[in-house]
């Protein structure tokens, strides 16, 4: 080989050698500034700081891991690292790698019929959660994703167009939700995933964290692959007080697990962030104007007649021509509020203790199968008085059959069906949300008959209770009972006698109580029945169907004011 020849050949290697760590840098170099992208991408989305490449590789390497509390999707709510959601897909992922953590692993069953619901809105199939699975490994073929660097709460507005929802099925749910974790602070994000735009009360929403709230139409504009590194996904149901008759006709729930003393830290927490001071208590009436449907057609004669057999002021308020915290304020020191039903009575959760809650309902829809605001005013240590005003005059009463369906309107139906509803004087029990009859009769405009309304509502303030009385001396529950023994006597082969005592619950002592007494159990041991008592004395000697001879399991326990039950002690005893 020539020498020319030989160095041609070095200097084509030494080319190539260049070229290929030019091109190798240029690659560095592409993924440097894709990451330095995403980066900026991320910091778009939090002024938190993320190092992207750390985040990136604590993916691939650990993947998502998931730990959940609650035994069933009902009450479910899970916190995951690195769980990721596919805007092109519309699905969240979770990666699997072999240090991924899944609990609980449920298999299969984890879409029987999901994982968790999204809304504090019980078993509702529109508001389910779940996600798709794959492996880590699959992240190279992907889009690079982007970090969400901040803690977040994923959820489902229910309907934020409408204000009682937007209290009772969200605010409410995520205020106390986000009292349950620590790391679920006023510097976390909440990420709406139902879809709906901001609605009329997103600014409710803003109170809730000091960061902005992401929307599900949001999360496309940062990237095709989001990831959060740490979130909670789903909400307690703990402070809901009402279902609306998606399996049954609406009412009160079966186990309400809320006191009027959480709602009220609500409301002082909410009016805080608002800036919103509590009006000095006075005697004035607060009416609720409505000015595009159900309205009260006389509303001034009603005005008159409220400030003349009261002796108080009368103030009006308007959802559609007030801010909201103006409204708060007013209605904080209110003595009544009086309005047609609907959604802006929510809003009686600010009222003070004592206050009186006026509730008028249209021409043949019945006040006991429309409940929510009687059940918030009913609620311990809410202390409302509620009163309801039914319209009983057709007369009274201008209809709008032409309207569109959702606010009432029955031209779309049947000539048979529409005359059987103008005919009908009580709207019959219905399941939600469509039922034709229950809107066009919700929708009615109403001429309030004062006469009627004055001697309900005077009936209706003979029952309200004084604050002072209708508090109860105690809301705490008494404590064990302590030392309790038993003592026997064998009469003889038949007969025999047992002695149970105790000495009070350690907490009594520091309690105001107006009445105590005390339950005991009874169960011969191996048998499923027991003897209970009801027994107002620290102890007592009982004698019929007791045997010698045997073993007894007996259970003690103190009531305060006949329903504040305390704990069982249990003592065991060989006759």
């Amino acid at each position: 080989m020539s020498v020319g020849a030989l160095l041609n050949g070095l200097l084509v290697s030494v080319v190539a050698a260049l070229l290929w760590k030019y091109s190798k840098l240029s690659e560095h170099a592409a993924l440097l500034e894709e990451e330095l992208h995403m980066t900026r991408q991320s910091q778009e989305l939090s002024q938190a700081r993320i190092d992207y490449h750390v985040a990136l590789q604590a993916l691939q390497d650990h993947g998502t891991r998931m730990v959940c509390t609650g035994k069933m999707h009902t009450d479910r709510i899970c916190r995951f690292d690195y769980l990721c959601y596919s805007s092109e897909a519309e699905e969240f992922v979770f990666f699997h790698s072999n240090s991924s953590v899944m609990l609980p692993n449920l298999g299969s069953r984890r879409f029987q019929p999901a994982l968790l619901d999204l809304s504090s809105v019980e078993d509702h199939n529109t508001q389910y959660f779940n996600f798709l699975e794959l492996p880590a490994a699959a992240l190279k073929f992907m889009p690079k994703p982007v970090f969400v660097p901040d803690v977040t709460l994923i959820l489902n507005r229910f309907n934020p167009d409408n204000l009682m929802h937007v209290f009772h099925d969200d605010l409410l749910p995520v205020f106390y939700t986000m009292k349950q974790y620590s790391d679920l602070d006023d510097e976390a994000r909440l990420v709406f995933m139902e879809g709906w735009s901001e609605g009329p009360h997103f600014d409710l929403y803003r109170l809730l964290s000091s960061k902005q709230p992401l929307l599900k139409e949001q999360l496309r504009n940062f990237g095709k692959l989001m990831c959060f590194t740490k979130s909670y996904v789903g909400l307690s149901k703990m402070t809901t007080w009402y279902q609306y008759g998606f399996v049954q006709p609406q009412g009160p729930k079966a186990n309400i697990l809320v006191s009027g003393n959480e709602i009220r830290q609500f409301a002082r927490a909410l009016m805080e962030k608002m800036n919103t001071t509590r009006a000095e208590e006075d005697d004035y009436i607060v009416v609720f104007s409505r000015s595009t449907t159900r309205l009260i057609l006389n509303e001034a004669e009603l005005i008159m007649a409220l400030a003349q057999e009261f002796q108080m002021r009368v103030v009006t308020v308007s959802l559609e021509e007030q801010s909201f915290p103006s409204i708060v304020q007013v209605i904080s020191g209110a003595a009544m509020l009086v309005s047609m039903h609907g959604a802006q009575l929510i809003t009686s959760l600010f009222l003070p203790r004592g206050a009186a809650v006026m509730e008028l309902f249209p021409f043949a829809v019945n006040p006991e199968q429309y409940t929510p605001y009687k059940t918030l005013a009913s609620l311990p240590g809410m202390d409302l008085h509620y009163i309801s005003w039914r319209n009983t005059k057709e007369e009274n009463t201008i209809t709008h059959p032409d309207r569109p369906w959702e606010q009432g309107g029955i031209v779309h139906l049947e000539k048979e069906e529409q005359q059987r509803i103008l005919a009908s004087k009580d709207v019959p029990r219905h399941l939600c949300c469509r039922n034709p009859e229950w809107l066009f009769r919700i929708y009615q405009d109403t001429l309030v008959d004062i006469p009627s309304f004055l001697e309900v509502l005077k009936e209706g303030m003979k029952t309200k209770p004084s604050l002072k009385k209708s508090k109860p001396a105690s809301t705490v529950h008494p404590g064990r009972v302590r030392e309790p023994q038993c003592q026997t006597s064998v009469q003889n082969t038949n007969e025999a006698k047992l002695t149970v005592s105790w000495q009070i619950p350690w907490n009594l002592k520091y309690l105001k109580v107006r009445e105590v007494k005390y339950e005991v159990w009874i169960q011969e041991q191996g048998e499923n029945t027991y003897m209970p008592y009801i027994l107002p004395q620290q102890n007592y000697t009982f004698s019929e169907n007791i045997k010698p001879f045997t073993t007894y399991l007996v259970w003690v326990r103190c009531i305060f004011n006949k329903n504040l039950l305390g704990p069982f002690s249990a003592v065991q005893h060989l006759l």
